[in-house]
């Protein structure tokens, strides 16, 4: 059964994760705009950025023309930590999938965001500084700074291992 990894990162965050499955199973991996080779592969770990509370355009793209293929998906969010939010993101993602496709499940960890966001985010609370909304947002991005760490990097790598 022929295996490879796809990906789209607009951080790095993804591709990070992708470069950990490609060096630990021993699997290529390819950025989603580079992707050659990957349809006569059996099965398919895509890897996504989370954009809007799903995957973005291309990914989803990519993912709706995979039929028959076996697909686990993997991704990354810059916001939120919960299951039952990666999980929704999960869910979302996975509907791009044609019906003939076996879904083999999905995994998902924080990822930092980049600075503009937080320049955003600070200008939001000089402009209201009791906005408990935005106060919350600069929080989480700190969260997120050194993610994916050790961790995330090893549980991916277990997951991927039992499917």
């Amino acid at each position: 059964m022929k295996t490879v990894i796809v990906y789209s990162s607009a951080t790095g965050n993804t591709a990070r994760l992708a470069q950990e499955l490609s060096a630990q199973l021993n699997l290529p991996a390819m950025p989603l705009a580079e992707a050659e080779g990957w349809q006569d592969a059996d099965r398919i770990l895509a890897g996504f950025w989370t954009d809007k509370g799903s995957c973005d355009e291309k990914m989803a793209a990519f993912l709706s023309g995979l039929g028959g293929k076996e697909i686990a998906l993997f991704g990354t969010a810059g916001f939120g930590k919960e299951d039952a939010y990666f999980e929704a993101i999960l869910g979302r993602v996975k509907e791009h999938l044609p019906a003939d496709c076996r879904y083999l499940g999905g995994f998902m960890c924080p990822g930092k965001m980049g600075m503009g966001i937080r320049r955003r985010y600070e200008a939001m609370l000089e402009a209201n500084p009791e906005d408990s909304r935005t106060k919350m947002l600069l929080k989480n991005f700190d969260a997120v700074l050194d993610r994916p760490n050790d961790q995330d990097l090893e549980a991916l790598t277990n997951w991927a291992r039992s499917l």
